[in-house]
């Protein structure tokens, strides 16, 4: 059952949210947030099995919604996707463009393959389902979008490949489209987590040291974890911020705002406590 004090809070109970890549992390814990708020959500991934989990734990909070394979890079796959989310849910109010993956490598050696591969999922998958879910919208007047990004967007990631190139680029569809399709009632807004443990980040985590020596490099003190984005998500995707457009959010623990801190400054150094 949604958690009435939160429904009546972001008034999305009852709408339909899309949210993409939404089998784990950051994805699903968006599925969770906007469900918990009262939403109907379509769970949207390449993954069958990964979708229908997030459902079924949906389901065991009171929640309702429908667990949906598609990949967002194939445009045939995104139409089924869209008329299945039509037929079960109803019309989609609240897009949440998340699914994404990552392709390490030095841009010195990357390969086209690689380099597309990343960027027709990370990017384009966002603007095949900006433009799937959103014409809809803008007949009916109405609607929200957000783009999961990433602080790469603004911080150029090294030896990511074409990670950092594709989230800057998620930025700037955001931007065109709440442009673009203000005048039809359509916001479209940009959330950027930091660091996140997600299984897509485990890896990183699982070396020794690592975890501990990014705590240390943030000011809250600690990773992120995929609720920090879910919730200013679930601020985005509501009429809570109906006069927002175009914006991005940071959710990084103010690691971004940190950098003066992490040189040496003689004399102006942090007390011992």
């Amino acid at each position: 059952m949604a958690n009435s004090a939160v429904a009546e809070a972001f008034g999305i109970a009852g709408r339909v949210c899309v949210v993409t890549g939404a089998a784990s992390g950051i994805g699903r814990g968006v599925a969770l947030a906007l469900a918990g708020a009262g939403a109907r959500v379509a769970i949207l991934d390449r993954s069958l099995e990964g979708a229908r989990a997030t459902l079924e734990e949906i389901e065991r909070n009171g929640g309702s919604g429908a667990a949906i394979e598609c990949d967002v890079s194939c445009p045939s796959s995104l139409a089924k996707a869209a008329e299945e989310t039509r037929v079960s849910l109803g019309a989609c109010d609240v897009l949440v463009n998340n699914a994404g993956m990552l392709k390490t490598g030095a841009l010195e050696s990357l390969s086209l393959e690689d380099w597309n591969t990343l960027l027709s999922v990370n990017l384009t998958g966002y603007f095949l389902c900006a433009q799937t879910f959103g014409r809809p919208m803008r007949v009916a007047g109405k609607g929200a979008m957000v783009h999961v990004a990433s602080i790469a967007a603004n911080h150029a990631t090294p030896f990511s490949g074409a990670y950092s190139v594709a989230k800057a680029g998620v930025a700037m569809l955001s931007r065109q489209l709440a442009i673009e399709w203000a005048q039809y009632g359509v916001r479209s807004n940009v959330v950027n987590p930091g660091m996140i443990l997600t299984p897509l980040s485990q890896s990183i985590y699982d070396r020794p040291g690592v975890a501990e020596k990014r705590a240390e490099s943030i000011p809250a003190g600690r990773i992120g974890r995929p609720e920090d984005i879910a919730q200013a998500v679930l601020f985005l995707a509501s009429d809570r911020s109906a006069y927002i457009n175009g914006d991005e959010i940071t959710v990084d623990g103010g690691f971004t705002r940190n950098l003066m801190n992490l040189i040496p400054r003689a004399g102006v150094e942090r007390a011992a406590d």
